[in-house]
């Protein structure tokens, strides 16, 4: 019986030290399974001692291998209430700048148009927005301030001006009309001041009096000004 335990050790040696010669190939076979992995490891690996680097906030592995060498490996320690399925910070952060002047509507339908995810992979929605809010504690939209507030959208814009939206676009692009975007995709801000300035004025007075703005020969500001005289 020894005999033959012995012959099977010397058997599992034998492998191992011919599998040793193409490890990485070996370790990541779909064939093997995590049982190997585990042999594997306790034939190379002596003991691994954790420490924490607390100022650059990571987890510091030292590995002595079977023979006397040692490796470092330097993991990021997630911090407190983080972990692989929080959302990320890009997303946190567009929704802590629109928070105070756009609806939680608004703020999921413009981290949808960028592409972003929320960290179990879902879309955007009002509720899941809301939820990002309260945990970070955000300070919200508040409706009732709706009608004291001097900055206008995009669609507000062209109500008050009585024109199509692509005609306050156009303006925004040709510097007429001055506006600004917290993050691409997200809607416009206008100052309500700007639609009083004598150079918007005209140009709208212009459209209404059923001119033709030439948009593609317009290539600057002066260009519309000499046009709607």
């Amino acid at each position: 019986m020894e005999d033959i335990q012995q012959k099977i050790l010397l058997l599992d040696r034998t492998t191992f030290l011919y599998l040793a010669k193409d490890l990485s190939t070996v370790w990541n076979s779909a064939s093997t399974g995590m049982d190997l992995k585990q042999r594997i490891l306790r034939l190379l690996i002596c003991e691994i001692i954790a420490t924490v680097d607390k100022i650059k906030n990571e987890i510091i592995l030292i590995i002595h291998w079977k023979g006397g060498r040692h490796s470092e490996l330097r993991i990021h320690k997630n911090r407190t209430g983080h972990h692989g399925r929080s959302n990320s910070m890009e997303a946190v952060e567009i929704i802590g700048q629109m928070a105070t002047k756009f609806s939680d509507k608004i703020i999921a339908s413009t981290l949808n148009r960028l592409g972003l995810k929320t960290g179990t992979g879902n879309s955007w929605n009002q509720s899941r927005v809301r939820s990002v809010k309260n945990y970070q504690n955000i300070r919200t939209y508040n409706t009732n301030m709706k009608h004291i507030n001097v900055t206008l959208t995009l669609r507000d814009t062209a109500k008050e001006l009585g024109v199509s939206q692509s005609t306050i676009r156009r303006l925004i692009k040709y510097k007429i009309i001055t506006a600004q975007q917290i993050v691409s995709c997200a809607p416009w801000q206008i100052e309500k001041s700007e639609l009083e300035k004598e150079s918007v004025q005209k140009v709208i007075k212009a459209i209404q009096n059923g001119k033709k703005i030439p948009w593609s020969l317009s290539t600057n500001k002066e260009n519309l000004m000499l046009f709607s005289l």
